[in-house]
């Protein structure tokens, strides 16, 4: 083996490495969200917590090569984060949603790794953070852009305290997600799961989240929706809608929990 190949193959071992681990707290932060959205003030899991974050800011430190300027070390830094509508910091994030956020600083990380591993240079794939990538689960590939767009202003709404916005955009997201996953199971298959009459566009949003569950599509986590998020259709005009933040995290926490069920390996 020549230099320029036996570097190759050290150089693909040691992203190997660095997704083995990124996979590795990429899981153990998915338990630790559904335990702080569970109970926020559970001692056991606020100790984890500190354990799993200081483990994240080693590995992103390293991955980063200790530059705060750096697109990682900066979208780690900004995870602890809420911000004003002016942009300015208000205060510190529930710790299930740092979790979640770092979560998906991980996966930013883990997708620009897998780029430089298949070859697409280190320009395109780590000196900038690559595109949003949640909802590649999704099977109708038009729609992905879409959520992706709507998962951002939907986490902006919560942030700048809109509600409303933040409830009603966060139910849109899961009502689509549920009905792209039924729509590809399809009828026939579904029959066994009790579903209603009609075609599934044409659903209650109550309906589809029943039959997806019963389908074993996704488990009981729709049960924690608030039940204004149950009939958030009816709720046309979200700047009239008195939604509180209580309701709208736990709208959000029910579509993290979702988005993992329709794609395990998240």
């Amino acid at each position: 083996m020549d230099d320029g190949l036996r570097a190759d193959a050290s150089r693909r071992a040691q992203i190997d490495t660095n997704l083995r681990h990124l996979d590795g707290l990429i899981h153990r932060g998915h338990h630790l969200y559904e335990a702080l959205a569970t109970d926020p003030s559970s001692s056991s899991a606020l100790a984890a917590n500190r354990v799993w974050q200081q483990d994240c800011g080693a590995a992103v430190n390293q991955l980063s090569g200790g530059s705060k300027a750096h697109w990682l070390a900066r979208s780690y830094s900004e995870a602890f984060l809420m911000r004003s509508t002016a942009g300015s910091v208000i205060a510190a994030a529930a710790p299930a949603e740092i979790v979640s956020r770092l979560v998906d600083v991980l996966e930013q990380a883990v997708t620009s790794l897998s780029r430089m591993r298949d070859g697409q240079g280190v320009s395109a794939s780590w000196e900038a953070p690559p595109s949003p990538r949640r909802f590649e689960f999704v099977h109708n590939p038009e729609l992905r852009p879409v959520l992706e767009q709507a998962f951002s202003d939907s986490r902006r709404a919560l942030e700048k305290g809109e509600f409303g916005h933040a409830l009603l955009t966060s139910c849109g997201i899961l009502e689509a997600m549920v009905t792209d996953a039924l729509e590809h199971k399809g009828l026939s298959a579904l029959a066994a799961a009790d579903p209603p009459a009609g075609k599934i566009v044409e659903w209650s949003f109550e309906a589809r989240l029943a039959v997806a569950e019963r389908a074993g599509l996704i488990h009981s986590g729709c049960s924690r929706l608030p039940p204004l998020a149950r009939r958030y259709r009816d709720l046309t005009d979200a700047d009239n809608v008195t939604v509180s933040e209580s309701d709208a995290r736990r709208a959000t926490q029910v579509l993290h929990v979702v988005m993992r069920d329709l794609n395990p390996g998240r």
